[in-house]
């Protein structure tokens, strides 16, 4: 039986790109079936412990065709792009099979079994909301789609096409969208409302559960009842007496019991879906909030429930946002990466995050650019994750921290501070998200051992180290002053 973390560290890798570059570097084809051993022992050393493969199922005629119609806005990605680069849209599902390209079915049973040899859990995509234009439900299953009419067509070419069932019938059918958008031209939209498309998603994931540890379901949101019937109208039937997740989710744990369901969802409504059975949820607002350098509001958001908290993936890049060290730069990349990774709940880490890779590369395509190697940022992210990896961060008992002025200023409202607690093993975290040097008295309120003793402050960071009163860390509390963009990790020692 699969057993998750308690605290999952989520390492994103984008499969076809990832089998390029390795299949470049060796100039032989490596597939998830011969993958060399030091390449998943490389995987290991990350520190993760879940294994993200985002684009494994197979690409359509159709999807790859939509895609070579926008090559020119894939060159600033990829400056000597060709046309066999072109691969097109994972999120543009032909069917869920796993891509023969990439290894098929064969090779991701032997790669997953490869990974819980090593202690790393699998997880893998699946869409709800649409499929590709060209998938089999298109001929076969017309009813399970969004229908429009002629005059659709004729209103918003952008969001409908035509098809043929398989009975010959011409159809106009919905592209997938969200209802702020107009439509992905490489999709058709799946009607979250019809019982036997449910009926029918439920042996889908069954089939997936057999293949992985989990999913990331892109785009989770969409399929309940309010925003679709929001986003289709007229076009669809009144919503059911239940809502599509609660139809699924507990139909799939019912026979794999600790198979993991992970949302990506916005507009506010995570703890919606985490109470429909999602075990995890993304933050996508503590990003945005950390794109900004909104202290303040993060603060405010970290007293949401520890629950909530423990449910939700922090994360400062994944294939749909910019690279973190373009968005945010290396050094405000540095205790933005703490602060994920120190947080309650899961964290999602991406592959070439850590080297501070700065081209975000379309998903449409299956090469990447050449980037040099940041070694300073590699070094950073080594030293942050063996200190993650510490059982205290999963087992342990975290606490936000109040935090008073150090100087004449107000320079300690730029601070975030909080800690973990495991006995008597303390972690002390405190970020400095803004560009301006800050000053603050860290109170350790709910530490009852601290006046007791005096201790040993050792940064995990940097390796400097600190002795401190217990008295005094009582009294006043610990006195910080952090440079610009800076972090402590502050691991407690007995003096």
């Amino acid at each position: 039986m699969t057993v998750w973390p308690e605290k999952p560290i989520i390492y994103e890798i984008n499969t076809w790109v990832w089998l390029d570059s390795l299949s470049r570097g060796y100039n032989w084809p490596v597939t998830l079936e011969n993958l060399p051993d030091h390449v998943l022992d490389e995987i290991v050393d990350t520190g993760c412990n879940v294994v993200w493969l985002m684009g494994i199922w197979w690409r359509s005629p159709a999807a790859r065709a939509s895609a070579n119609k926008y090559v020119s806005e894939y060159r600033s990605a990829l400056p000597d792009l060709t046309h066999d680069d072109v691969i097109g849209s994972p999120y543009a599902i032909g069917a869920y099979q796993v891509d023969e390209n990439l290894g098929g079915a064969h090779g991701l049973a032997k790669f997953r079994q490869r990974l819980r040899e090593r202690g790393i859990l699998l997880i893998l995509d699946f869409v709800p909301n649409h499929v590709a234009t060209d998938h089999a439900w298109v001929r076969v299953h017309p009813e399970f789609l969004v229908l429009g009419s002629p005059s659709d067509l004729k209103k918003a070419p952008g969001n409908y096409f035509s098809a043929r069932s398989a009975t010959g019938q011409l159809i106009v059918v919905a592209h997938g969208r969200d209802p702020y958008f107009p439509g992905w031209i490489d999709t058709t939209q799946l009607n979250a409302f019809h019982k036997g498309l449910r009926a029918m998603v439920t042996n889908t994931l069954l089939d997936i559960a057999a293949q992985c540890d989990g999913v990331r379901c892109d785009m989770a949101m969409l399929m309940l009842n309010e925003v679709f019937k929001r986003t289709w109208g007229d076009h669809v039937a009144s919503a059911p007496d239940t809502e599509f997740w609660t139809d699924i989710i507990p139909a799939v744990q019912a026979q794999y019991p600790d198979f993991h369901f992970i949302a990506e969802v916005y507009w506010g409504m995570e703890a919606r879906l985490q109470g429909l059975g999602f075990n995890y949820t993304y933050d996508k607002h503590l990003y945005d909030l950390i794109m900004d350098s909104n202290v303040g509001e993060i603060r405010a958001h970290l007293h949401a429930s520890l629950d909530y908290q423990r449910h939700s993936i922090r994360f400062i890049e994944n294939h749909d946002e910019g690279r973190a060290a373009e968005t945010l730069g290396l050094e405000r990349s540095r205790p933005a990466a703490t602060l994920i990774c120190t947080l309650p709940g899961a964290m999602l880490l991406h592959q070439g995050q850590f080297e501070g890779r700065r081209v975000k590369l379309p998903v449409q395509i299956g090469r990447q650019p050449y980037e040099p190697v940041q070694d300073e940022l590699k070094a950073f992210y080594d030293h942050l994750l063996a200190e993650t990896c510490h059982p205290i961060y999963s087992s342990g008992e975290w606490r936000l921290f109040e935090i008073t002025p150090g100087q004449e200023n107000d320079t300690y409202k730029h601070l975030i501070a909080y800690g973990w607690r495991s006995n008597e093993d303390y972690r002390l975290i405190v970020v400095n998200l803004t560009g301006a040097p800050s000053q603050g008295h860290i109170r350790l309120e709910g530490w009852p051992d601290i006046p007791q003793h005096d201790w040993h402050l050792n940064d995990v960071l940097n390796g400097d180290r600190y002795l401190r009163q217990g008295e005094l860390l009582d009294g006043i509390g610990l006195y910080v002053d952090l440079a610009p963009y800076q972090s402590h990790i502050l691991h407690f020692e007995r003096a």
